[in-house]
């Protein structure tokens, strides 16, 4: 009897990789040739795989069978250090985004529950962290999950999508893509999708949140074997890569701030150097110096720009703009008179990161 069950077992984990291997479905009788077992007992793995409370194989078109892939449980093994970096990472995606996710938050409390035993004060946090992620006060956008769930299903099919794509400027166009890779993007708390764009067939990059509409198609497709995603944003400051090559950005930072500047590696292709008066030089060959805009200016006046000088120029630009918002009677009133330092101050004490 054992043995009997052995096999069964050994079977059903064969039908499993049989399944996955071959998204587009297989046959009853192929199923069977291929298990090498009668059509009959072919069926009885089917519907073993297809009862409640964990259905994943489906009847996708007439005695064609294939693996439901959003109720398919992958099986995964994790030490505690392991289970503690895919918190981190669920606690980083849940300080960076404000909307709502039911797949991050499910993810979590299948952790917090695998560890309630074992790890129990992390357990708690794991739900606590979960709670976070499912809290009402979250953005609720059902285009976009509905969106990001497609993509996901495109992406480990390789199929191909039909959507529909908002520019900045309220213009909509219709595209079909082919997604080879998506990213989150902390700077901007979004998400971006990369891969072939048709028309005019090139690499591209789409926003998530700017996905309109979207659609599954029945066309495979095959991601090149030289696209390397890490290669693509290698010198990416975020998201932005191009063709050309990398521009050197030097930085100087005030001694003020210095020490935190060193805490962080901020770039694979950054130096530094510390200077004679505790302030410090930073360079880095980025992709795009534009991406580094918002961050360069949340250092405020304890960071100058030297390189490039487009940069250099963009920053003097906002300095000029900050005067104009803000008047040198705003910048007194904000201070207190009795301060010995009074006129000496830094603006940007009125603008701390």
């Amino acid at each position: 009897m054992s043995e009997r069950l052995d096999k069964k077992f050994e079977r059903l984990e064969q039908l499993k990789q049989l399944l996955l291997e071959h998204p587009e479905g297989l046959s009853r009788a192929e199923i069977a040739r291929r298990l090498g077992v009668h059509r009959s007992t072919a069926g009885e793995y089917i519907d073993e795989l297809s009862r409640p409370p964990t259905p994943f194989v489906h009847e996708t078109a007439p005695d064609l069978f294939a693996i439901d892939r959003d109720r398919y449980k992958i099986d995964v093994q994790l030490t505690l250090h392991e289970s503690m970096m895919v918190h981190l990472a669920a606690r980083l995606f849940a300080t960076r985004t404000d909307k709502h996710n039911p797949h991050a938050a499910s993810a979590l409390r299948k952790l917090s529950l695998a560890l309630e035993k074992f790890a129990p004060l992390i357990s708690q946090h794991l739900s606590l962290s979960a709670d976070v992620l499912d809290d009402d006060s979250r953005r609720r956008d059902p285009v976009f999950m509905q969106v990001l769930e497609t993509l996901t299903r495109a992406w480990s099919l390789g199929k191909k999508v039909h959507l529909t794509h908002e520019m900045e400027d309220g213009k909509v166009f219709e595209y079909t893509f082919a997604p080879y890779f998506i990213e989150p993007y902390a700077i901007g708390r979004t998400v971006h999708v990369i891969g072939l764009r048709e028309p005019p067939g090139e690499i591209k990059t789409f926003k998530v949140e700017r996905i309109r509409t979207i659609q599954l198609l029945d066309t495979p497709y095959y991601i090149p074997q030289d696209f390397d995603p890490r290669e693509k944003l290698k010198d990416a400051w975020g998201i932005w890569y191009t063709d050309k090559e990398p521009e050197k950005v030097v930085l100087r930072f005030s001694r003020q701030v210095a020490r935190r500047v060193l805490e962080t590696k901020w770039h694979h292709s950054e130096e530094t150097k510390e200077q004679p008066d505790g302030s410090l030089l930073w360079w880095a060959q980025v992709a795009e110096w534009k991406e580094m805009e918002n961050w360069i200016r949340g250092w405020g006046a304890e960071v100058e720009v030297l390189e490039p000088k487009e940069l250099r120029i963009a920053m003097m630009r906002e300095v000029r703009r900050f005067s104009q918002l803000y008047s040198m009677s705003d910048l007194n009133d904000a201070m207190n008179p009795d301060d010995p330092d009074f006129d000496d101050q830094r603006m940007s004490s009125l603008f701390k990161k």
